[in-house]
């Protein structure tokens, strides 16, 4: 979510960012984190890790996809690799988004997305209940008309909201375990 020139901005406490946007008449019902576990890349692993430990300190649902590798072949020299592919976190945020909205968990969500493929699931919920807001909250350098169109309003995220919903550099768990701001994230 966070994009170059944002970098100062990778430790965000997701569930302070969800008090920040709701407003007097909001109350937060929920707040669900999507996202796939990196299972390439070693530093990688340990500085999700250590974020997804901060966020389950705080009251959000972690809902999880998964990476797949896959078979890339070079159409010019006939060569291959393997490429990592996030897998099932669009699917994901769609079904969550209906489901809730047929529970009644929700008369207002917020989806931080600039994901087209989000637009037939934010259609079908705003058809299926009108009275329903889906309000998106696009993070940095990122947009999609497509998306907008179809939500009840749109907004953009800017750097300040952003730095003000950061962790502490240490985080403490429920266990006393101190869960620290990998360095290479200013």
């Amino acid at each position: 979510m966070v994009e170059a020139g944002y970098l100062d901005c990778k430790w965000l406490d997701v569930y302070a960012l969800a008090n920040r946007l709701k407003n007097a008449n909001h109350a937060i019902n929920k707040v669900n984190y999507f996202t796939s576990r990196v299972n390439n890349n070693f530093e990688k692993q340990q500085r999700q890790n250590a974020y997804i430990d901060a966020l389950l300190t705080t009251q959000i649902a972690l809902i999880q996809g998964q990476f797949r590798s896959e078979w890339m072949k070079c159409g010019n020299c006939g060569g291959g690799w393997y490429d990592s592919k996030e897998k099932m976190t669009d699917v994901n945020i769609a079904t969550h988004m209906i489901i809730d909205a047929y529970k009644e968990e929700y008369d207002v969500a917020f989806l931080i997305s600039g994901d087209s493929d989000l637009v037939p699931p934010v259609r079908e919920i705003r058809n299926l209940f009108p009275q329903k807001e889906i309000i998106i909250v696009f993070p940095p350098e990122r947009k999609s008309n497509e998306l907008k169109s179809v939500a009840s309003s749109s907004f953009a995220l800017g750097h300040k909201k952003l730095q003000e919903c950061q962790f502490q550099q240490v985080v403490i768990d429920k266990y006393g375990k101190k869960i620290t701001k990998p360095g290479t994230w200013k």
